[in-house]
């Protein structure tokens, strides 16, 4: 694992909806694409180009300058046996870390669990976002999961202890019939409280921020933004995790106008992250994936594409060593798994990779089996 002066950081952003891979990382010298692509297609002479086979897309530009320095890692072909098209249950197997039955609590919160077993940071893992990803939701383990600095969450604004009991029973009984008083109940009674902590304390994570980096008005951005704040004031957190709202990249249709401008939404906010994370010479400390439940179709429906399967994923970070990893899935007709792109490397391969080689856990507990890691971290 890299040495680094701090415990290294984990920030995760989970793009939703299925981003096109094959117009993200675009084979713009393979023929079979312009033919799958007559609307869709992006010119070679407007890709990217990593090298004379593939590229990406014109709007990544931000991403492409952090990977011509080396610190992105492409993960080309990622997905998972037998693939799903249902964006509920794809995205529940990338949360749980197990494709082959209903996993019951996320691979984050088991790796948070092995990073705190005492429970002596109620901020060891932070969510930006609506609600609290199943990737972090695992019993006895808490994670404050808030909608940004400036609006922490329903009962943050409860101050009094009794006030707030009282408050997280009336939420354990109004779901208790739908997902069952005990696992309700458990659930609230172990991490409800230590949450709302949490909460308190995030509150003052921008005090003492200051940046010359301006980042972009739209929600994700100020959610980096908030990534950022709480990394910089030192509480202790070393998974952050929030991405875009979702059903964002499902573009069923309008891809043409959809897709460049969440790419680009995306890329700038991210170069704004690491920019930050610069000018406080803390770039070394975090490392970033993004991914995506699966690819979509490879022959386009008009104006948009549909559910698929094999796609790609990224890894940044000033400890990442860039280039391609895994192979890009084949464009023949007789290599395409029922129309779809092919996955060629299980996504655990990059779980345990980041878990072993960045934050120094042991993988295999966490993703209860043993799976090939690369050698994207330094």
């Amino acid at each position: 694992m890299t040495s680094s002066k701090k415990d290294p950081v984990l920030v995760v952003l989970q793009l939703s909806g299925a981003y096109d891979a094959l117009n993200t990382i675009i084979p713009y010298n393979d023929p079979h694409y312009k033919d799958f692509r007559t609307v869709l297609k992006v010119e070679p002479e407007e890709v990217l180009a990593i090298d004379n086979n593939v590229g990406f897309h014109p709007s990544m530009a931000p991403i492409k300058n952090l990977y011509d320095q080396g610190k992105v890692a492409v993960i080309q072909g990622i997905g998972y046996p037998n693939p799903i098209r249902s964006h509920f249950r794809s995205m529940d197997i990338w949360h749980t870390a197990a494709p082959e039955k209903m996993g019951m609590d996320g691979w984050l919160g088991r790796a948070i669990g092995d990073m705190d077993p005492h429970k002596e940071n109620v901020l060891t893992g932070v969510n930006f976002g609506r609600g609290l990803p199943r990737a972090l939701a695992t019993s006895g383990v808490s994670v404050a999961s808030v909608g940004g600095l400036d609006q922490l969450g329903v009962l943050t604004g409860i101050e009094d202890q009794n006030q707030r009991t009282e408050a997280l029973d009336i939420f354990a009984r109004m779901y208790s019939p739908m997902i069952g008083s005990g696992v309700t109940n458990d659930y609230l009674s172990q991490t409800g409280l230590d949450a709302l902590k949490g909460a308190d304390i995030l509150a003052t994570a921008p005090t003492g921020y200051t940046s010359t980096v301006e980042y972009g008005g739209d929600q994700f951005s100020q959610w980096l933004k908030n990534v950022a704040q709480v990394h910089l004031a030192g509480l202790g957190s070393r998974v952050l995790y929030t991405g875009l709202n979702p059903g964002a990249f499902d573009t069923h249709a309008n891809q043409t106008t959809a897709f460049p401008q969440l790419w680009g939404q995306v890329s700038n906010a991210v170069e704004n992250f690491y920019q930050d994370l610069k000018e406080h010479d803390a770039s070394q400390e975090v490392v970033i994936l993004m991914f995506t439940e699966f690819g979509r179709r490879v022959q386009e429906n008009g104006s948009g594409t549909d559910h698929g399967s094999g796609s790609v994923a990224f890894v940044v970070g000033d400890a990442v060593e860039g280039g391609l990893y895994g192979d890009y899935p084949s464009l023949e007709l007789d290599k395409l798994d029922q129309g779809d792109l092919q996955w060629n490397n299980d996504f655990r391969n990059t779980y345990a990779t980041l878990l072993e080689k960045w934050m120094g856990l042991d993988a295999k507990p966490i993703l209860r089996g043993s799976y090939e890691q690369f050698d994207f971290i330094k």
